[in-house]
Order: C-alpha cells, then structure tokens, then sequence
C-alpha cells in the first residue's frame, strides 16, 4: 500500500511527515527548505509509492486567508505542474505550529532542541498527518 505524506509549508522550510506503507502511523521525516522542496519531492516520489499529499492550508478562525494562504496555493500549482496525477488535498493547520512545540515539550525534547525551526515544522507536518488519518479512519 503507498504512503501518504504530509506537508507543513513555510516560505522558508517545509516540515514533512509520511505514513508507513499501511498508512496506520504518521512519522515525521525532514526539513526541507522550501526552494528545495520541488526536487526532493520528484525524488521522494522516485523512491517510494506515495497515494497522495496533504498539505496544511493556513487560514483564519473565520475560515479567511492569511498571509501565508498565498504562497501554499502557488506551491499547490507548481506542484500541480510538476505532478499532475498527484492528488493533493488541504486540511486546516489552525495552530499546527502552537500544537507541534506543546507536543514537543510532553515528549521531553530540550528547550534548545525546541528553538530548531525544522524540528518544529517537522511536527507541524506530522501532526498534520496524525488527524488526517484519525478523520478518514
């Protein structure tokens, strides 16, 4: 059974997350700068079977686009372009950063490993992940 993978973009860096190939566990992957992020997915995609991405669409409370809705939907078509057959869907990353440290913290990750960006937007991603796949489940 192909993965699914999850990503949580920033205009920096790109937290990723997969799922094992019984699509039951949501593990966190990488970091990945996000002007990179087009090739290391060609790759990814090259190397593993992969049944589609999710990607966090950072809106509002009232469901209205932030400053950071934009550039996730000009990746989204970049990555159309590149993938067409791809699907790829949006789930609602509300607080997904806010709840990736608080995860971070029960977990016991040190408070100076916590100000590692890419650790945070790792989380962000697997978190993404894990409610994904507890709502279709």
């Amino acid at each position: 059974m192909p993965r699914i993978l999850a990503l949580d973009y920033g205009t920096k860096r790109t937290g990723i997350a997969a799922t094992d190939p019984l699509q039951l566990i949501a593990t966190g992957l990488t970091t990945v700068p996000s002007a990179q992020l087009r090739s290391w997915l060609t790759t990814y995609f090259a190397a593993e079977a992969v049944e589609r991405v999710i990607i966090g669409m950072p809106l509002s409370l009232d469901g209205s686009p932030t400053d950071a809705t934009k550039p996730v939907k000009d990746f989204i078509r970049l990555f159309k372009k590149d993938h067409p057959t791809m699907p790829i869907e949006t789930v609602d990353e509300a607080y997904s950063s806010r709840l990736a440290v608080q995860a971070l913290v029960a977990s016991g990750v040190k408070k100076k490993d916590r100000r590692e960006k890419g650790r945070v937007d790792e989380m962000a991603a697997t978190l993404l992940l894990q409610e994904y796949l507890a709502q279709k489940g």
